[in-house]
């Protein structure tokens, strides 16, 4: 039952400061990974990847994947109730208060000042994805060549994507079910 709580707390942290959306609560999570040992970076990765494949919001797809793993379902309920908590109850709040104050140049300001908080955090966790999925330092400090520092096939897979999606614009899901077959054939992470 401790270990409920602790998710529950834990995960309305991240859903009380993960301002900008699922991508934005990556950070919160790799802190997760390194103080309290629930989860590695590889499976927060492996979140992502999941998170982004299957319907929902991705924070709180990623909440429940992590409540999931650390204590089964019961975890997975009280890690994803923690993260929506917070929103729900500031909704509530903000919906009462602020139709008497949108017109408020501090209102203006505080939502204008989110924005940029909000973009670094899903840039720093975009790149700390970067990190996990295209560069592989473990390799490199192993051989010192500086080709093992990178790794191919998901630098090539990535930058093929990239293109069919901008001339295609092919659904999202379409792009990850291709990914995902050409990580089996290539066998990505054997």
């Amino acid at each position: 039952m401790a270990l409920l709580f602790q998710l529950f707390i834990r995960f309305f942290y991240v859903g009380l400061f993960s301002i900008g959306g699922g991508l934005a609560t990556l950070p919160f999570l790799y802190d997760l990974s390194d103080t309290m040992g629930w989860f590695t970076h590889g499976d927060v990765a492996n979140m992502i990847a999941i998170a982004e494949s299957t319907p929902g919001a991705i924070g709180v797809n990623m909440a429940s994947y992590a409540g999931y793993n650390v204590s089964g379902i019961l975890g997975g309920i009280s890690a994803t109730v923690g993260l929506v908590a917070p929103s729900i109850i500031i909704i509530l709040i903000i919906a009462r208060i602020l139709n008497k104050f949108k017109e408020n140049k501090y209102v203006e300001a505080v939502f204008l000042g989110l924005r940029p908080a909000s973009i670094a955090m899903i840039a720093a966790a975009g790149m700390s994805v970067v990190k996990i999925a295209l560069i592989n330092i473990d390799a490199f400090q192993q051989t010192g060549q500086l080709l093992d520092l990178f790794v191919i096939k998901g630098i090539i897979l990535a930058i093929i994507i990239y293109v069919v999606e901008k001339k295609t614009h092919w659904h999202p899901i379409l792009l990850i079910a291709i990914s995902a077959v050409v990580g089996i054939v290539f066998q990505f992470g054997v």
